[in-house]
């Protein structure tokens, strides 16, 4: 297919491209305009590949987007681009329905002129497919429940709040306008290229550098844990085979608390890169003040794409955990040059950046 990648210089989007070029029957476009977490730097393995281009663009420029449309012939969207930081969101909203919601409206006109245009064999053929979060099913108990994808939406956050308007603008042109849509909901993911103001990575390399690592009230918040390859194969199962108006979770059914995710971090880490003087790493774990609105728990039922694409997760939460790890110790040539603020729009160390 040849398909179109929104946001394919993040986390999530540059594992998508990664492993849909490996297929070379695909062709990729990547449409990034680079903000403060996208890097090409995570493509450096695709960027001379035939079948994969790169193209610096702002989803909000409506006609620039119908123009690569029409161009390249395009098949498919995969609409990843977003703000995503949820402590970026409490901090400055704006942005946030800018991208979010802003310009995933100006994506589905430019998608829907350009569809509208195709044959009735290419109209049946194309998917927009959106990728959104679990956040916007807000909060769950500790003691029980589950979200799938008929729980009614209950964000919490600004970030989750403008996910949620952007999921129901994809529903509503599919609705509406008959535009072939599919969603899909994730939990939270981990592993390579991660942006280092995320709990994971920021935990791994603070301890590197002995410094305090951070988590928000007791600790106790629970989170799925999903690594973003499962997830990558996951969106592409999705926009191949998903079906027109449904919607999918996707979780890596691995719930640890916060205050679980950073104690095994630091044993990892104990193993495989011990403290000069024997001293254990969870002797950095620092408690600070919670987050305004902060979720106490998250939980995803994934059995839809099991059962009906045939998905599952290949990484159990150790398992991925320590490959996570073990690539943050050996690639410090992608990391570093972000933690020394060589990056545009450097504000890591505000509101607690990265605490659980």
């Amino acid at each position: 297919m040849r398909i179109l990648v929104t946001g394919g210089a993040g986390f999530i989007g540059s594992a998508v491209c990664r492993h849909l070029v490996d297929d070379q029957a695909n062709m990729i476009v990547n449409l990034d305009k680079l903000t403060y977490a996208g890097n090409l730097d995570s493509l450096r393995a695709i960027e001379n590949r035939q079948n994969y281009k790169y193209l610096k663009i702002d989803i909000c420029d409506e006609p620039r987007v119908l123009q690569v449309l029409r161009e390249e012939r395009i098949e498919a969207i995969m609409h990843l681009a977003a703000e995503s930081h949820v402590d970026r969101s409490i901090d400055g909203p704006a942005d946030f329905i800018q991208t979010n919601v802003v310009g995933t409206y100006h994506l589905l006109a430019a998608a829907l002129t350009y569809w509208r245009g195709l044959s009735d064999t290419e109209q049946a053929k194309f998917r927009f497919h959106h990728v959104s979060t679990d956040e916007v099913f807000g909060d769950l108990p500790f003691e029980s429940g589950i979200f799938t994808e008929e729980t009614p939406y209950a964000p919490s956050s600004p970030y989750s709040a403008s996910k949620a308007a952007s999921d129901h603008l994809v529903r509503a042109w599919g609705e509406t306008y008959g535009l072939p849509v599919v969603l899909s909901n994730c939990s939270n993911n981990y592993g390579p290229f991660h942006f280092p103001e995320k709990l994971i990575p920021l935990v791994i390399l603070n301890a590197l550098d002995e410094l305090p690592l951070p988590i928000y009230g007791k600790g106790e918040n629970v989170r799925d844990w999903l690594h973003v390859e499962d997830h990558a194969r996951a969106l592409v199962t999705v926009v191949m085979r998903g079906e027109q108006g449904e919607s999918y979770n996707i979780g890596g059914n691995a719930e640890r608390t916060n205050l679980q995710v950073v104690e095994t971090i630091c044993d990892l880490l104990d193993r495989m890169r011990p403290r000069s003087g024997g001293n254990s790493y969870r002797d950095l774990i620092t408690f600070v003040t919670d987050r305004p609105g902060h979720d106490r728990r998250y939980a995803i039922d994934a059995s839809k794409i099991k059962r009906d694409l045939g998905w599952t997760p290949r990484e159990s939460f150790e398992s991925g955990l320590e490959q996570t790890v073990d690539w943050y110790l050996k690639n410090d040539w992608w990391w570093r040059p972000i933690r020394e603020g060589k990056y545009s729009g450097n504000r890591l160390g505000e509101l607690n950046k990265g605490a659980a």
